[in-house]
């Protein structure tokens, strides 16, 4: 969930009154927040770097308040407070409205056909005569960070430009070009870069660095020019210098450019929405024209309402709760859902605002009525019907034997289920067709690049990592492990092994061997035919003549015997080593 700080003082301006922090933690809580701590930026830097960093800093108290990752109108300060306002009946929720500039002042963005390569989508918009303060500046740049973050994927979706547009004059050109034709002045720098010069600048930025990847090996790299060539920013980088706003801008224009036309149209939405109400005359939204390369032209931002008709009686039974269609109206409309019962007293219309992207369905303002409602309120009751929780029989079983395996004196690890392709072919002796093991598409090290397909080389590289121990180590693992399947819909399957690893001067094979008597005798396995028997096999991870196939019923279920000593040198061991694997599955 995305954290949203905000300044108390600040906050209890905005909202008209203060409260106490139990208060407010209630308030958020039945809004559907949480307040996840109460801090200030010295307190933040003194956790974080030590107290010694933390001197100057300010002791402005700070909330920090969790919000639900798809509700993009809760990231700043004014969104926050709009929803708790009508939430709390104290104002209604506002009416967005896009406004049409006589065609002089209309902002046209030409998008040229060389953009299909890299970003092919871009909306705009322009909030004209616009009040900043520090505060709201502040706000207005932290929204932007907060969308990049969330709905923007780290701008590999969306990228936001925000610029003065008393400093840049339209139409606006929306194009791609080969990196080195590129040159401006980037923000908060002194002097041009080309376009490589910019990226080699960036890549020691902690901040920048981390969007570098989204174009650096595109052939062309996009850009926006204003009518005199003017660079307004080279997304999803950076932005020009020469339009940076500040407080004393009035008239802003924002440009995202996209991968993803949906979430550069939300993008615009939320941001435009949130700010409106600085503008002259609040809550409107001077359109911009964007023409497309095949000459079709399109005007943002939408800021579409769109309505849908839910039953009464579905909300009430899918929330659990008895209310009338004229509260369930009321409960929605203080979520910002502006809504009315129909002439035939059972449906409720609901009129879902631009602002409120994360409605998509039905259920949506189902669960927005339960909010509205209050958790707290709803009645408990007993589930109709009847269930008993009850364990998994393949873990229950898994539990006992830890137990009893741990008594013998065996020590249980937990290791990797990721391993190298080494560990389970190479290391072991066999082919890596032969393991029939999942492959990871993208491996980001060496050390996880399939799936294990045996216990044996986790316990292994645990007893190398703990040589110094005193001997005999006496290891087992109980857990899964993952084999192709093409029967079923995963292409996988699990299977619940058992291991056990003796380490020791001498192989102590009858060590294992009695390890493997006491499991079949509490599986209630007896030794014969119809229980479990050993029989001699080979096996390139045993040595010649010390390996053995345990069979259960007939069917092979696992082996035992002492490694080979290639086995035991390729990890980095000396002494020998005795061990057992087998499946346990077949015992339930």
């Amino acid at each position: 969930m995305p954290t949203v700080s905000v300044k108390r003082d600040l906050l209890y301006q905005a909202l008209g009154r203060t409260y106490t922090d139990e208060e407010f933690d209630e308030l958020c809580f039945e809004f559907g927040l949480e307040l996840d701590e109460i801090t200030s930026e010295k307190e933040i830097i003194s956790k974080e770097k030590g107290d010694g960093k933390a001197d100057g800093a300010s002791d402005i108290v700070l909330f920090k308040i969790d919000v639900p990752a798809n509700r993009y109108d809760l990231l700043c300060l004014e969104g926050l407070v709009r929803g708790l306002q009508v939430f709390k009946e104290r104002i209604d929720a506002p009416r967005y409205k896009r406004v049409t500039p006589s065609d002089k002042q209309l902002q046209r963005l030409f998008i040229t056909e060389e953009t299909a390569a890299v970003r092919p989508y871009a909306v705009a918009a322009v909030l004209r005569n616009i009040t900043f303060t520090q505060e709201r500046y502040d706000s207005f740049i932290d929204l932007q960070e907060k969308l990049h973050q969330n709905i923007c994927r780290r701008r590999a979706l969306v990228a936001i430009g925000t610029h003065d547009l008393d400093t840049i004059s339209g139409p606006f050109i929306y194009t791609a070009k080969p990196p080195a034709e590129i040159r401006f002045k980037p923000l908060n720098q002194t002097k041009e870069y080309t376009a490589p010069e910019l990226m080699e600048l960036y890549r020691t930025d902690s901040h920048l660095k981390h969007f570098l990847h989204i174009i650096e090996d595109k052939p062309v790299y996009p850009v926006i020019y204003d009518s005199n060539g003017v660079v307004l920013s080279m997304p999803p980088i950076i932005n020009g210098n020469h339009s940076k706003i500040s407080l004393n801008t009035r008239n802003v224009f924002i440009e995202c450019t996209a991968t993803d036309l949906t979430k550069a149209k939300i993008t615009l939405d939320i941001l435009v929405t949130m700010f409106s109400e600085y503008c002259a005359e609040p809550f409107t939204v001077e359109e911009a024209e964007v023409i497309y390369p095949d000459g079709r032209s399109t005007f943002y931002p939408e800021l579409a309402y769109w309505k849908e008709t839910v039953q009464s009686e579905k909300i009430n039974s899918k929330v659990g709760i008895c209310e009338t269609p004229a509260n369930l109206a009321k409960l929605l409309t203080r979520m910002c859902l502006k809504s009315e019962v129909l002439e035939d007293g059972k449906q409720i219309e609901v009129e879902i605002p631009p602002t409120r992207a994360d409605i998509i369905h039905a259920c949506d303002i189902v669960e927005d009525a339960a909010v509205a409602y209050g958790f707290n309120n709803i009645e408990m009751v007993i589930p109709k019907t009847y269930t008993i929780a009850n364990q998994l029989p393949l873990n229950k079983l898994t539990e006992l034997l830890r137990q009893d395996l741990a008594a013998a004196g065996f020590t249980e690890a937990l290791t990797f289920a990721l391993c190298s392709v080494d560990d389970i072919a190479d290391k072991l002796g066999v082919p890596v067709s032969s393991t029939n093991a999942v492959h990871i598409a993208n491996p980001k090290t060496a050390e996880f690049q399939v799936a294990r397909t045996t216990l044996l080389p986790g316990l292994l590289k645990t007893i190398a990592a703990n040589r110094k121990m005193p001997l005999p180590l006496k290891l087992f693992e109980m857990s899964d492990i993952v084999v192709k399947d093409s029967s079923r819909d995963v292409g996988a399957r699990n299977h619940r092994h058992l291991c056990a690893v003796y380490y020791n001067k001498n192989p102590g094979f009858e060590v294992i061997h009695g390890l493997l008597d006491r499991i079949m005798q509490l599986v209630s396995m007896n030794p014969g035919e119809k229980g479990y028997q050993i029989k001699a096999a080979q096996d390139s991870a045993f040595f010649p003549g010390r390996c053995a196939e345990i069979l259960v019923e007939g069917r092979s279920i696992g082996k035992l015997g002492v490694l080979h000593p290639d086995v035991i040198t390729k990890f980095d061991l000396t002494l020998p080593c005795s061990a057992l694997e087998i499946t346990v599955e077949p015992f339930l």
